[in-house]
């Protein structure tokens, strides 16, 4: 993982580690169209916030050269997933630039990309000096679905204050809840510690609040797709109800992302579009029914924490003190 980028521009395409394919094998993809590209991030072979933000700016690079006019290119990798908002943040940064031509547009999603590495490296000093404040020398999380390098460029979010915690000495170990229905934490997660050399353990979803409340765990941390104007999280489905856990158990809730996850025009979280990803991920796995036949499922593929669940949001330029009254 030290010499392969998460998604990166390279020769002419975009280059991604199919995110599908883990803990398997580490598959790359190039990806020289919007169609390929597009498709990549519905079925998540690309995923994490700070990734889509990448992933929308280098597919707006891909459409100015694929298409005359590239405009409805550009709106289909916009709203290929509709949830987290760095991806169309991402998008709009590009497509801002397309008056100077594609080799601008190339240097501004370029920009996007090594803004988020520069990104990740702040989160883990602040989140680990944060961690440490709250909970002393040598805490024992819990992280849910997948936040390191694999859901940025390098480094990741809530999983580099893990990685920053381990280099310092400074962390006890990891539960990594397994991320139902498609497993990021079981499958993600857990392969990136363990390429991290930090000593965890996986738990089922459901477990977290009770590992909590009988003195497990000293803190939660997770990342985001979106933080709202009053603080309200939007992250993977499962997130509310650690935050709920931790604060029956009275241990710190913490949130950490980059600050373009911020989307003050946002006002809270009931006004988030939460993506459903249909029955078949919950009723499938790998192609395996899992459930009897001609059943049905919901299955929303985020949930929202509100803002008063939430200790802390930890970003590149900032710490919000929620539990203390700081505002986003």
């Amino acid at each position: 993982m030290d010499s392969v980028r998460t998604i990166d521009w390279v020769d002419g395409a975009v280059e991604i580690i199919d995110q599908t394919a883990l803990p398997d094998e580490v598959r790359v993809l190039r990806l020289s169209t919007v169609d390929g590209l597009v498709d990549a991030i519905r079925r998540l072979a690309v995923r994490g916030a700070p990734a889509l933000g990448v992933a929308g700016a280098l597919g707006v690079a891909l459409a100015v050269r694929e298409y005359p006019d590239p405009a409805p290119a550009i709106e289909a990798v916009r709203t290929a997933r509709p949830t987290a908002v760095n991806l169309a943040r991402g998008v709009d940064r590009a497509a801002a630039r397309i008056s100077a031509g594609p080799d601008a547009v190339l240097a501004e999603a370029l920009r996007v990309r090594d803004e988020e590495i520069a990104s990740s490296a702040a989160q883990g000093r602040a989140g680990a000096d944060l961690v440490t404040m709250l909970c002393g020398g040598a805490p024992r999380l819990l992280t849910h679905c997948n936040t390191g390098a694999l859901a940025a460029v390098v480094g990741g979010t809530a999983l580099a204050v893990v990685a920053e915690l381990h280099r310092r000495g400074a962390l006890a170990g990891v539960v990594a809840s397994e991320t139902r229905p498609l497993l990021q934490g079981a499958r993600l997660t857990a392969w990136e510690l363990r390429q991290l050399g930090v000593p965890f353990r996986v738990a089922v979803d459901s477990v977290g609040p009770f590992l909590m409340a009988r003195g497990d765990i000293d803190a939660v941390i997770v990342g985001a797709d979106r933080i709202c104007a009053n603080g309200d999280v939007v992250n993977k489905v499962g997130t509310y109800a650690h935050a709920l856990g931790a604060r029956r158990a009275g241990i710190p809730f913490l949130v950490v992302a980059p600050e373009s996850t911020v989307d003050t025009g946002t006002p809270d979280g009931a006004a988030v579009q939460i993506e459903d990803r249909g029955r078949d991920e919950v009723l499938r796995f790998r192609g395996t029914r899992t459930a009897p036949d001609g059943v049905d499922a919901v299955n929303p593929a985020f949930d929202v924490t509100p803002y008063d669940l939430v200790t802390a949001i930890v970003t590149d330029r900032r710490v919000i003190r929620l539990d203390q009254g700081d505002r986003v």
